[in-house]
């Protein structure tokens, strides 16, 4: 079964002849803005990182019968001040509670003393969780309580960043072997440009910055190069077959034939993580409104960014006559 004859679900009629290739200053035009926005953002608001990244305290408890997540939280924020996450993993009985790092000063008059550090702060915190868990929740139990310090915080922020730019440098060495360098500069860029442009999302939204995020991220970066890996091979094929066709027309048509493909990919995709989004619960929105965003803006860099961006690394038509 071939794209023509699926009707009902066709986004866009098979073949198209969009000039993307002209529209290409308007299309850096509004990348450089987004990056630039993106940019200003997360120096001037930025992120609301999560407890994986500022450190807190994590309690996974479990209750004789399906906890009540509502009942929970209510009890938990009532003696707690800051950020409370609850939410429930494995069976209806098991429940996560994560508590951000609060300042020993704020601690200080709920627990009676003059002075607190912040490990006493966050054994104080405990203390507080438990006493009002036991007093809402008969028959609690607690499975694991721990402490993220600051000092566990920085490496994973250390550790996500380094993901993402490993990443990103092992997309360039694949694409430079499976292409040439320019097919390379252009990936990159765009893989790039939806990096920077989802940590300004999270900016702009405040969203929670957290270890998901950094998943979801990462996914981004293979969501958006699988796109692109698709437009490049059209291009290259397109380089063969129509050797004395101008550079520009050729990378319209590789754009065209591969349209339909794209967009029905990445509606199904944004189909599901809408799913997610609205029924995931607060545990999975976050993750869920990253990857919406970061698949409609890899979607759109792959189009307008990724393939217009050969025009300026120069792509040699020549590399289309092997498969390097």
């Amino acid at each position: 079964m071939n794209l023509s004859s699926l009707a009902l679900v066709r986004f866009l009629p098979v073949e198209t002849h969009f000039g993307f290739i002209r529209m290409r200053a308007v299309s850096f035009i509004l990348s450089l803005a987004l990056v630039l926005g993106s940019v200003a953002a997360f120096f001037t608001m930025g992120l609301n990182l999560g407890i994986d990244f500022r450190g807190g305290t994590s309690i996974e408890i479990s209750t004789e019968g399906p906890a009540d997540i509502a009942l929970i939280r209510e009890a938990v924020t009532a003696v707690v001040p800051g950020d409370v996450q609850v939410q429930g993993f494995g069976t209806e009985e098991d429940v996560l509670i994560r508590v951000g790092e609060i300042d020993p000063e704020v601690i200080n008059p709920l627990e009676g003393f003059e002075a607190l550090d912040a490990a006493q702060a966050q054994q104080a915190v405990q203390r507080l969780v438990t006493t009002a868990l036991n007093e809402a929740i008969p028959g609690v139990s607690y499975e694991r309580m721990e402490v993220i310090s600051p000092q566990v915080s920085d490496e994973l922020r250390v550790a996500g960043a380094t993901a993402v730019l490993v990443a990103l440098f092992l997309m360039l060495v694949y694409i430079w072997l499976r292409f040439e360098w320019q097919y390379s500069v252009g990936a990159v860029l765009a893989l790039a440009h939806d990096v920077i442009v989802t940590i300004g999302f999270f900016a702009v939204t405040q969203l929670q910055f957290n270890l998901p995020t950094i998943a979801a991220i990462l996914t981004i970066v293979g969501y958006s190069m699988n796109d692109t890996v698709v437009v490049y091979d059209r291009i290259r094929e397109m380089f063969r077959k129509y050797k004395s066709l101008p550079t520009p027309q050729v990378l319209d048509m590789a754009i065209n034939e591969t349209l339909s493909r794209t967009m029905l990919t990445s509606g199904t995709t944004l189909v599901a993580l809408i799913a997610m989004a609205v029924m995931g619960g607060a545990a999975l929105e976050g993750f869920a409104l990253a990857l919406i965003w970061g698949v409609t803006i890899g979607t759109y860099s792959s189009v307008f960014v990724a393939a217009p961006l050969l025009t300026v690394t120069g792509v040699r038509r020549d590399s289309g006559d092997s498969d390097n």
